[in-house]
C-alpha cells in the first residue's frame, strides 16, 4: 500500500519536505494537478488531451526535440537489444510541433512506430509554460520537464534527485522497488545506459527466468500504482521504478530536485569516488573502510562526536562554513596537495 498524505502536507514546500519527503517513501497525490488550466476540460480523456494539446502548442518555439523511436515488434518496450551493445529503438532529433502531431495522428493505429520524447525543459521548450504548471509544495526555483509520446514502458531505473510525476494526459503505471532490492535487480551498466541512468534488466521477466533468479527476492516487494490526468506521485530518490504510458497519447510533467542537499554535491559523485578507492581493495579492507562510513557518514548511532559539547565538533559540525573546509579540503587532495 502506497502513502497517500494528508491535503495539509501539500500547502507549501517545507511542509511537504517535513512530512512526506523525510519519510524517503513514495507517496500518492491524488489530484494534486488538477487545477492546472491544460487540465480544465479534464473530466474525459479526450477533453484532457485536448486541453494539453493546446498549451504544449501554444507555448511551443520550434526547438528540435529527440525522439525516441521504436518498431513495432518492439511492444514499445524501450530497452537493450538482445547484445546489450546496442538498443532496440532509433533517436532521431524533430522539432517538437512535427513530432507531436506525428504522434496524435497515428496514435490509434495498432501497427504504428512508437514515438517517445522524454525530459524536455520548460524553459528550453515550452518558456512561459512554467506560471501554469505551479505545484504549492514544490519549491518555485524548480522548473518542470515534459514527457511525451504513444503507450510505451520505460525500463526500470532510478533517478539521483527527488521526482514529483504529474499526469496530464493518458494514463501511467509506476512499479516501484525500494533502493535496497538493487542486488536482486540485475542492473545494467552505469556507463552505457538508455537515457543516463542504469536499468533494472530482470524487472517485467517471467517468474522463474533462469537468467534472474535472485529477482525472486524482490519480485513481491514491487508497488504498483495507476494514476489518472491531475495525479500526481512522489518518488524519493533512488527508488527503482518502471515506469508504463498506457493510453494511446501520453504527457506526464515531472519536477526533479534534492530536498536534502547541503551545497553542491550529488551523493552520486562521493559513490564513484569510492569505486575508484575502495571497490578493488582486499575485502577485510573493505570491511574496515565500511564501518568508517557507518561511523562518520551514515551514523546509525548517531553523531560521531555526541559526546562532546558542539563548539568542539570542528569540521563535523553542521555548518556552511564548515561544509566549504571539508570541500576545499577535498579538491586539495584531489589535485593532489
Amino acid at each position: 500500500m502506497l502513502y497517500e498524505p494528508p491535503a495539509d502536507a501539500l500547502r507549501d514546500p517545507e511542509t511537504f519536505r517535513t512530512e512526506v519527503m523525510t519519510r524517503c517513501e513514495p507517496a500518492v497525490l491524488r489530484g494534486a494537478a488538477r487545477d492546472w488550466p491544460m487540465l480544465s476540460g479534464a473530466k474525459t480523456s479526450d477533453g484532457a488531451l485536448a486541453g494539453v494539446v493546446e498549451q504544449l502548442r501554444r507555448f511551443d518555439i520550434g526547438k528540435l526535440a529527440e525522439v525516441f523511436v521504436g518498431k513495432p515488434e518492439i511492444g514499445a518496450r524501450y530497452n537493450y537489444d538482445a547484445s546489450l551493445a546496442g538498443f532496440n529503438f532509433d533517436r532521431s532529433a524533430v522539432p517538437f510541433g512535427e513530432a507531436l502531431t506525428r504522434i496524435l495522428v497515428s496514435a490509434t493505429d495498432a501497427n504504428r512506430t512508437s514515438m517517445y520524447m522524454g525530459s524536455m525543459t520548460a524553459e528550453t521548450y515550452f518558456p512561459g509554460i512554467e506560471e501554469t504548471t505551479r505545484l504549492p509544495f514544490v519549491p518555485p526555483t524548480v522548473r518542470p520537464r515534459f514527457w511525451v509520446g504513444h503507450a510505451s514502458t520505460v525500463a526500470c531505473h532510478y533517478d539521483t534527485m527527488d521526482n514529483v510525476a504529474c499526469i496530464a494526459a493518458g494514463r501511467r503505471r509506476f512499479t516501484l522497488f525500494p533502493p535496497d532490492a538493487i542486488r536482486d535487480l540485475y542492473v545494467g551498466p552505469i556507463d552505457h545506459t538508455l537515457a543516463g541512468q542504469p536499468i533494472g534488466l530482470a524487472v517485467g521477466s517471467d517468474p522463474g527466468d533462469p537468467r534472474f533468479p535472485r529477482f525472486e527476492n524482490a519480485r513481491d516487494r514491487a508497488l504498483v500504482v495507476e494514476l489518472e490526468p491531475g495525479d500526481a506521485l512522489y518518488v524519493p530518490k533512488l527508488w527503482w521504478h518502471q515506469v508504463e504510458a498506457v493510453g494511446d497519447v501520453n504527457v506526464l510533467v515531472n519536477f526533479w530536485w534534492d530536498g536534502f542537499s547541503a551545497g553542491p554535491d550529488q551523493p552520486y559523485t562521493a559513490m564513484l569516488l569510492s569505486l575508484l578507492t575502495i571497490a578493488e581493495r582486499p575485502p577485510a579492507e573493505r570491511a574496515a573502510w565500511r564501518a568508517w562510513f557507518d561511523h562518520y557518514v551514515f551514523r546509525p548511532d548517531g553523531h560521531p562526536l555526541a559526546f562532546l559539547p558542539p563548539e568542539r565538533h570542528g569540521v563535523l559540525g553542521a555548518s556552511k562554513e564548515n561544509y566549504g573546509r571539508i570541500r576545499t579540503l577535498v579538491m586539495r587532495l584531489l589535485r593532489g596537495g
